[in-house]
């Protein structure tokens, strides 16, 4: 019901890395490489771990999994869609830095 990024947990003797690229696949079949650590966010009860990486210009973001519908958004629009705390927070974060 409400907006939000890729995400999820570390499977066992996975890297951060790994698990960023795989959740991405599994949400959105989206196949990205080279996943980058931007940062981390502390939201009330999880850590986040924001990575961003490349996406072929033309790639189709497809629900999958435990999604019912994606689509891409311009940072810049993000606000006026309902997210959770963290989503909203850690998109601020990004858009802050992107100007940096």
């Amino acid at each position: 019901s409400k907006w939000a990024l890729p995400g999820g947990i570390l499977k066992r003797g996975e890297h951060r890395t790994e698990a960023a690229l795989r959740e991405l696949k599994e949400e959105t079949r989206l196949s990205g490489k080279s996943a980058k650590h931007l940062f981390d966010f502390r939201g009330k009860q999880k850590h986040h771990h924001v990575f961003a990486c490349e996406i072929p210009n033309r790639a189709k973001a497809r629900p999958s999994n435990e999604i019912a519908r994606c689509r891409w958004v311009h940072l810049d629009d993000i606000h006026r869609l309902m997210t959770s705390g963290p989503t909203s927070d850690i998109v601020k974060l990004m858009n802050q830095r992107r100007w940096k």
